[in-house]
């Protein structure tokens, strides 16, 4: 008697060759901030800034009260959009700039992401895999903008091939 496997399919993010220049996708669940995540970020990241870990400084700032530590709200906006897009498929991330925080993320906030697809080409020195440009914008739960950034991502062609199949000539 031969052994049955379960079915099952594993998650996995986008290859070069799903994705197409002006897609946009929504990253959900969204993740509800805790100033337990904003002490330990910082405490970890050797940042002992004020505006994120002492609330009685904080309090007498503009904001009345602490910031979210910036560099956690880019790494969980980036994060947010792995599963969905380079879970399995991305070979290396290659840069990130136009990084901008337009409104302070608190406490309490929860972040939602979103990306677009800006750019891709296929790479010129690696065979099989293409690079591609993502804006990431993070908005708060009442949909203001809290964080931007564009990343560049080396990817995976699905095919293993220098010519996506998807892609014409």
């Amino acid at each position: 008697m031969t052994e049955q496997r379960p079915r099952g399919q594993v998650q996995r993010g986008r290859y070069y060759d799903e994705l197409e220049v002006g897609d946009r996708f929504l990253h959900r669940p969204g993740r509800t901030v805790t100033e337990a995540d904003n002490a330990l970020f910082s405490a970890l990241t050797m940042n002992q800034q004020a505006l994120h870990v002492d609330a009685a400084y904080a309090a007498t700032q503009p904001f009345g009260r602490p910031l979210m530590n910036s560099m956690w709200t880019l790494a969980t906006l980036v994060g947010l959009s792995v599963s969905q897009l380079t879970q399995g498929t991305l070979v290396a991330q290659l840069g990130l700039c136009d990084v901008s925080f337009p409104h302070p993320l608190f406490a309490g906030d929860t972040l939602y992401a979103e990306t677009e697809i800006v750019a891709k080409r296929l790479s010129n020195s690696r065979p099989g895999e293409g690079l591609v440009t993502m804006a990431h914008t993070g908005r708060n739960q009442d949909g203001v903008v809290v964080a931007t950034a564009t990343r560049v991502a080396l990817m995976r062609l699905a095919s293993g091939s220098s010519e996506p199949s998807a892609e014409p000539s």
